[in-house]
């Protein structure tokens, strides 16, 4: 073998196991492998997990902090406001740069997945998309990059977006973004609905959305992406992210829409650390924390993950780039405290997040899946989460992208 991984636990098993790697699949798990590898790992008896993957991020936008004014509103809107002029300042090298380090980040901390949403729209044209494309191609070996072209000021209020959309597309772009309750009317959040719809079909892409990121009671776009979803045969292939406007829904109404959710067969990704900062500014107290209805939607079926969303950024001025933080933040604010909750944590940015990006088929430590792990400092999920201590390696493909220096 060309790998192996000796002494690692393992989730739902009692002892520790070795993990035999041959190119890039995992080709035998046992409590023993005999024999030599051309390369061992000592997992020391701490937890192996299938590589983390971040479903959400803006690595456009990521560490801008220093060159932007104070989001003093802490708002959503005025977050989208501030950037308007450090966006129209973009450069290809100046976007790499930043998403690199970012990147570099996340490795760390056990990515090697990542799904990346970037603008596109006429304050900033195509100048990040072109960028984050150069750049999936250059850090291949440390993460696989997906780039979903977002049109984060609207399609109907902002006049060539759809257009730039379709060019966004053309060029490489692997997933149709929206955000659709960034527009002036109902109507026009429906319209930008069916654009979006017709965007996706037109390149046999997926829909990964902004929705309802807003405590308002009454933005109701979701609820018209998931009938739509159904309408349009597209089961399976929307993501809703955010989708904070449903915990302030009244339980009658959130029940009916989650159920329509789970009928569209749609994708729900919550980004807990950005929301909670976000969302709830207007309320006094008790203040709403932002996030989606979690817990609600696991029960019935949903796939439910989440991500980091931002860094250092104009939306939300901390980020590690670590899904274990990201997770205990989570934890805290939905009240997942129990062992069969914090298993759900762990599920949501590994197995979960898989399904949403399409990769599930290849992905689990099992013989046959691809080689993508990480060994967490911690002997089970409760300490993972709790501590969100060093990772000892980050494996892609069969490959060490990442090994802790006391190691």
């Amino acid at each position: 073998m060309d790998l192996v991984v000796r002494n690692a636990r393992l989730r739902g098993r009692k002892g520790s196991y070795d993990i035999g790697i041959m190119g890039s699949k995992i080709v035998e798990v046992k409590e023993e492998i005999s024999g030599t590898a051309s390369e061992e790992l000592d997992a020391q008896g701490c937890l192996a997990l299938p590589a983390f993957i971040d479903p959400h991020i803006h690595l456009d936008k990521v560490l801008v902090i220093d060159r932007i004014r104070p989001n003093v509103s802490g708002t959503l809107q005025e977050a989208i406001e501030i950037l308007w002029e450090a966006k129209s300042r973009y450069t290809t090298e100046d976007v790499k740069s930043r998403a690199r380090k970012v990147i570099e980040m996340e490795v760390k901390h056990g990515v090697t997945r990542i799904r990346t949403h970037v603008d596109v729209d006429p304050i900033c044209g195509l100048t990040p998309l072109r960028a984050l494309l150069e750049l999936k191609q250059e850090v291949k070996d440390l993460v696989d990059l997906q780039v979903v072209a977002f049109p984060q000021e609207g399609i109907v209020q902002s006049e060539g977006t759809e257009e730039l959309l379709y060019k966004a597309m053309e060029l490489g772009a692997d997933v149709v973004g929206g955000m659709p309750h960034n527009e002036m009317t109902d109507d026009d959040s429906k319209k930008h609905v069916d654009i979006v719809f017709e965007i996706a079909k037109h390149f046999n892409a997926d829909i990964d959305a902004h929705v309802d990121e807003t405590d308002d009671p009454y933005s109701r776009c979701v609820e018209y992406m998931a009938a739509k979803a159904i309408k349009e045969n597209y089961k399976g292939r929307v993501s809703a992210d955010h989708v904070c406007a449903l915990a302030s829904y009244d339980d009658y109404h959130a029940a009916k829409v989650v159920s329509l959710i789970k009928k569209a067969e749609m994708n729900v990704e919550t980004n807990p650390e950005t929301n909670a900062v976000l969302e709830g500014r207007l309320d006094t107290y008790p203040k709403r924390r932002g996030l989606t209805r979690v817990k609600q939607l696991l029960k019935a079926g949903v796939n439910v993950t989440y991500g980091q969303d931002c860094v250092k950024d104009a939306f939300y001025p901390f980020g590690k780039a670590d899904p274990l933080l990201t997770g205990f933040v989570l934890a805290l604010f939905e009240q997942m405290t129990t062992p069969e909750e914090i298993g759900k944590i762990i599920d949501m940015c590994t197995y979960n997040a898989a399904k949403m990006i399409g990769v599930a088929s290849e992905y689990g430590i099992e013989p046959g899946k691809r080689a993508d792990i990480v060994v967490v400092k911690a002997e089970n999920e409760l300490e993972a989460i709790r501590l969100q201590p060093p990772r000892l390696f980050t494996i892609k493909a069969g490959k060490i992208t990442y090994r802790h220096n006391r190691v």
